[in-house]
C-alpha cells in the first residue's frame, strides 16, 4: 500500500513538474513577444505627454506609428516658440503657418511667439484655426523693426491672457490699433518693460506703447502686471482705474516712476483690489499716508525694497484690513520701533497671516522675532534673517536656538522657512538638536528649511537626514525660498 501511495505521489509530482515546465515556458514567450511597439495607441500617447515639445521630434523619427503619435494635435495645446525658454525653433513664419494648420488646430490653448514670427498671416491663422487659444504672449522685446500689420484684419478674440514683452524702443502703437477691438474678453494683461536691460544713465525714455487706449478696450480685466516699464508712472494707474474697475491684482514691480500719487483714486474706484505688489517701486511717503488704506480690501502686499520711511510705514500697515501675505523685505526703515505687535496687525489678522518675508533687515533682533512667532499660528512661508555678505551687517548675535523652538510651539502649519543669518551671526548649544528635532516633530508639512552653510546647516542637515527626510535642509547658496506662490493669483501673475 505504502509502495502504491508513493508511485502515484511521484506521478503526480512529475506531471506537476511538466506542467510547470510549460507554463514557465509560454510565460518567458508571452514576455519576449511584449514590446513596446505592441503597447495602445493611448497609452503611448499619454507616455508622449511627459515630453518637452523640443524632445517629440526626436520621438517622431523612430517610426511612422510614433510620427503619429507625437504630431496628435493633443499634445501640442501649450507650445511656445522662443527658443531661450523652450529650446524650440521655427524658422520661418510660413512655417509657422503651416503648423497651425496641420500640428496644433483647435486644441491649442496657450502659445509663445518671438517678434520675427508675428506677422498678419500668422496671427490670421491662429484666429481661424484656434478657436480655443486663450494664453498668448508676444515678445517684441528683442525686436529690431516691426513686420508689416497694414494687412492684419483678424486676431485671437477669445483670449482670457495677453502678455506682450516690450521693446526699448520699437513702438507698438501700429501693431496695437489694428488689435484693440479684440481685446474685451481680456481678464490678465502682461505689459513686462526693459528695467533689467536699462541703465540709470539713460536720459530719453520713450511710451513705447498707449496704455490709455488699452484701457478704454479692456473693461474686464482682473490681474494687471506692470512689470519693469521705465516710462510708466502715475498718470498711467490712473487711466487704468478710470476704467478697469474690477481689477482685483495690480503689480508694478520695478516701476520707479510710480510714486503712489495715483494710488487714492485706485483704492476708491477699484473695489475689488485685494492684492497689490510694489516691489522696487519708486513709492513716496506723502503719497502713500494720503492713501485711505483702513477703506480697502487688500490683503495681499508688497514693499520690498522700498524707501518708505518707519512712520509712513507704521501709517500703513497700521491701516490696512488685515493680511495673509506680506513682504517687507529690504526696507531700510523698517525696524524694531515699527513692531507688528505694536500695531496689532498680527493681534488682530495674524490667525490670516500665511506668508510672511522681512529680510535684509540687520536691526531687526531676536527680540522682534520671539514677539511676533507666537502670532503666526497659520503661516506656511517665512523669511528672516539678513543674507551672508549684506553690507548692513548685525551688531548683535542672534540666537537662533529660540526662534527655531518658538516656531516649533507656534507655527504647526509651517511648510517653508528660510533663516539667512550667517554663522558669524548666529549662536546656538549643544542642545540645539533638541530644538530642531522639535521643529521636525511638530512642523511635519515642512517640506525647506534653509539655513546659510555652516556648522548649524550641517547639524539640522544631519538630524533630519536621520529621519529619512533627506531633501528638506538646505543652503542659501543654492536655493531661495519665496513667499509669491502664496499669491491667490500665482498662476495668473506668472510670466516667462
Amino acid at each position: 500500500m505504502d509502495s502504491a501511495f508513493r508511485s502515484n505521489l511521484f506521478d503526480i509530482a512529475q506531471d506537476a513538474s511538466q506542467a510547470a515546465t510549460a507554463h514557465n515556458d509560454s510565460e518567458h514567450h508571452i514576455v519576449r513577444s511584449i514590446s513596446i511597439d505592441k503597447l495602445p495607441d493611448k497609452l503611448l500617447l499619454n507616455i508622449a505627454g511627459y515630453l518637452h515639445l523640443s524632445e517629440l521630434g526626436k520621438f517622431a523619427r523612430v517610426c511612422k506609428k510614433w510620427r503619429v503619435i507625437a504630431y496628435d494635435s493633443r499634445l501640442w495645446t501649450r507650445v511656445s516658440l522662443r527658443p531661450e525658454f523652450s529650446g524650440l525653433h521655427v524658422y520661418s513664419p510660413e512655417i509657422l503657418q503651416a503648423l497651425i494648420g496641420i500640428r496644433f488646430g483647435s486644441t491649442l490653448r496657450y502659445i509663445e511667439i518671438p517678434s520675427d514670427l508675428i506677422t498678419a498671416p500668422v496671427l490670421h491663422e491662429l484666429s481661424n484655426k484656434s478657436p480655443g487659444l486663450r494664453y498668448m504672449t508676444l515678445d517684441f522685446s528683442n525686436a529690431m523693426q516691426l513686420h508689416d500689420f497694414n494687412d492684419l484684419n483678424a486676431f485671437p478674440c477669445n483670449l482670457r491672457s495677453l502678455c506682450i514683452c516690450l521693446s526699448e524702443v520699437i513702438f507698438l502703437e501700429g501693431f496695437m490699433r489694428r488689435i484693440y477691438s479684440c481685446l474685451s474678453s481680456l481678464e490678465v494683461l502682461h505689459l513686462i518693460g526693459t528695467f533689467e536691460l536699462s541703465s540709470e544713465s539713460e536720459e530719453d525714455i520713450y511710451e513705447v506703447i498707449n496704455i490709455s487706449k488699452i484701457k478704454a478696450h479692456t473693461p474686464n480685466l482682473k490681474v494687471v502686471n506692470l512689470y519693469g516699464i521705465t516710462f510708466l508712472d502715475d498718470s498711467h494707474i490712473d487711466l487704468l482705474a478710470s476704467n478697469c474697475i474690477h481689477i482685483e491684482n495690480l503689480a508694478l514691480n520695478f516701476c520707479l516712476r510710480v510714486k503712489g500719487a495715483s494710488f487714492k483714486n485706485l483704492i476708491q474706484r477699484c473695489k475689488k483690489l485685494k492684492c497689490l505688489l510694489l516691489h522696487h517701486a519708486g513709492v513716496e511717503d506723502d503719497h502713500m499716508m494720503s492713501v485711505p488704506w483702513e477703506t480697502s480690501s487688500i490683503h495681499e502686499l508688497d514693499l520690498t525694497s522700498t524707501e518708505l520711511s518707519a512712520q509712513c510705514l507704521e501709517s500703513i500697515l497700521l491701516r490696512m484690513p488685515g493680511f495673509t501675505y506680506l513682504a517687507l523685505g529690504y526696507c531700510e526703515f523698517f525696524n524694531d520701533k515699527v513692531r507688528l505687535r505694536r500695531l496689532g496687525i498680527l493681534a488682530s489678522h495674524g490667525m490670516n497671516l500665511q506668508g510672511l518675508m522681512i529680510a535684509g533687515k540687520p536691526k531687526l533682533t531676536e527680540n522682534f522675532w520671539l514677539n511676533a512667532i507666537p502670532y503666526l499660528r497659520n503661516i506656511k512661508i517665512c523669511v528672516l534673517g539678513t543674507a551672508n555678505g549684506w553690507f548692513l551687517k548685525m551688531q548683535t548675535r542672534i540666537h537662533v536656538d529660540q526662534i527655531v523652538e518658538f516656531f516649533a510651539q507656534h507655527c504647526p502649519r509651517m511648510e517653508r522657512c528660510e533663516i539667512q543669518w550667517d554663522p558669524d551671526t548666529i549662536r546656538f548649544s549643544e542642545k540645539s538638536n533638541k530644538f530642531i528635532d522639535h521643529i521636525r516633530l511638530r512642523c511635519p508639512g515642512l517640506r525647506s528649511f534653509t539655513l546659510s552653510d555652516g556648522e548649524y546647516y550641517e547639524m539640522a542637515k544631519s538630524n533630519f537626514e536621520r529621519a529619512d527626510r533627506v531633501k528638506v535642509v538646505r543652503t542659501c547658496t543654492n536655493y531661495t525660498t519665496s513667499i509669491v506662490s502664496l499669491l491667490t493669483a500665482y498662476n495668473d501673475l506668472l510670466f516667462n
